[in-house]
Order: structure tokens, then sequence, then C-alpha cells
């Protein structure tokens, strides 16, 4: 059975080795392992089969607007074995972890991905809200955003910013 929870400093390794098979190339993990050393803010869930099978993190994000910044969390990277893949641990991982952004009184999560697996989480293209991404060239549907707490942000506009370890990944 799998169980999802928050990372634990025996799962490093674990955490590696799947976001390396799942993204075929190490940038993700070593970005993982970057704001797991300098992040504060930091909130990172595993999948755990007998070993870990997935992770997602969430790290802060804010939106620089005329006049006010709002901070809301970064979704990035989530990543599940090849192997385990459609299965529900990408679902479970990401609808855990909104809990507990809901939880915490997080106003908003960003997220850069598949347009088609995003919205099922309520995610809607962030340009709806007057937001943008921070990097060129991305697609208005692959730049996401989900809305926890709309009096928070109401009002806010602007550029929505991951934090600077992901400029390495880009």
């Amino acid at each position: 059975m799998t169980t999802i929870r928050v990372e634990e400093a025996q799962d490093i390794s674990g955490v590696r080795a799947v976001n390396e098979q799942a993204f075929e190339q190490p940038a993700e993990a070593d970005v993982v392992d970057k704001l797991r050393e300098v992040c504060d803010g930091y909130l990172a869930l595993v999948a755990d089969d007998d070993g870990i099978v997935g992770q997602i993190v969430f790290t802060p994000a804010p939106v620089e607007g005329p006049g006010r910044t709002v901070s809301g969390m970064g979704l990035a990277p989530l990543a599940v074995s090849p192997g385990r893949q459609r299965q529900g641990i990408g679902s479970a991982l990401t609808k855990r972890g909104l809990e507990m952004l809901r939880e915490s009184d997080c106003p908003f999560v960003i997220v850069l991905g598949h347009p088609e697996y995003y919205p099922r989480f309520g995610f809607e293209p962030a340009s709806a809200y007057g937001l943008t991404c921070q990097w060129e060239g991305v697609p208005d549907e692959a730049f996401m955003v989900l809305i926890l707490d709309a009096a928070a942000i109401k009002g806010v506009s602007g550029v929505a910013r991951y934090r600077d370890e992901f400029d390495e990944a880009m």
C-alpha cells in the first residue's frame, strides 16, 4: 500500500532516483537537492511503497504586482517512477499537498505543467487572473494557477516567480 507523507532525511536518495528516472536527466533532481538545503518554506511529500515511488515539491512563489507582493507556492517538480505512473500516485501526492496548503492559508499555487493534467485539481490558466510566468515563451495554457484564497490575491496581478534555483533547469 502506498503511503503519502512528508519527506524525511532517509528519503533523499530515493527521491533523487525517482526524479532522475521520471525526467530522464539529473536537472530536476539537482534542483530538489538545492531547494531542500536553502529554501525556507520547502514542502515535499513522498509516495512510499516499501521505497520511494513518487515525490511532489512546493516552494514559495511570490506574485510581484504594482505596489504589492503576495506570496503563494509553486508546484515543481512532481515525479513518479516510470513503472508506477498512471496508478494515481501523482494525483494522490498533488491532492494531499494542496490540502496541506489550504490548511496553511496559502493564497495560491502556480504550476508550469501539462494543461491536460493539472485542471483536474482546479488549476486554470494564470493569464485569466492577470498572472504571467517569469520565463519567456511559456505557452499560456501551460502556466496555471489554483486560487485558494481569492480575497488574499484580489487586485494582484503581475509576474509570478519560482525560486531562482529553477532557472538552472529551464
